[in-house]
């Protein structure tokens, strides 16, 4: 079993450290590197950390927006890609996906209730699941919703693409050790 993550961000970050903290390989992506035609890495999986949409934070719009077809390929050989919240309200920030996502920016703690048949469902498994911060939910979207308050929103989702899979997520927490092993394994690495 290959346990190997591309974090896809500016800079080297906390959640580079948390995943390899995990005994999980991980390698920074970039915008620039995400971009060049000639970058070839291997992946599992593919994550994009809270606040990829927010130019106060990160640069990587312009870089998800241009490899969409090659994110799109990855997912389809068999690549999972996880992608946290955009902590940005422009309508546009997930429309890089190859499926309809619409999320609302907006912070708040809730109880969280998952889908028990999903692999994915233990991601907050190291927390209270009876208080949960989230910075938004996703009121429009295609796949399986996973993970949702008592009064419905809707802050993971699941979509099943070709091979692999997208996991789109509002949750505002690292995620729990057994969920980044869960996401992170798979038999071989996909060429990105």
């Amino acid at each position: 079993m290959i346990k190997k993550a591309g974090v896809v961000w500016d800079c080297d970050c906390y959640v580079n450290k948390y995943i390899c903290d995990n005994n999980i390989s991980c390698e920074l992506v970039t915008p620039q590197l995400l971009a060049a035609p000639f970058f070839r890495g291997r992946f599992v999986t593919l994550i994009i950390p809270t606040g990829f949409g927010n130019p106060a934070y990160s640069g990587l719009m312009p870089a998800l927006k241009g490899t969409a077809s090659r994110i799109r390929k990855f997912v389809e050989k068999g690549g999972k890609v996880m992608v946290f919240g955009a902590m940005s309200g422009d309508d546009d920030s997930y429309d890089w996906l190859p499926f309809k996502v619409k999320y609302t920016n907006e912070y708040f703690n809730a109880p969280i209730l998952t889908e028990k048949k999903s692999n994915y469902c233990n991601i907050v498994m190291d927390f209270n699941e009876s208080g949960i911060e989230c910075d938004g939910y996703f009121p429009v979207f295609e796949g399986d919703c996973i993970a949702q308050t008592p009064e419905g929103r809707c802050i993971m989702i699941e979509k099943p693409f070709g091979d692999g899979c997208f996991i789109i997520t509002s949750i505002h927490e690292f995620p729990s050790r057994a969920f980044l092993t869960k996401i992170c394994s798979g038999d071989s690495e996909i060429i990105f």
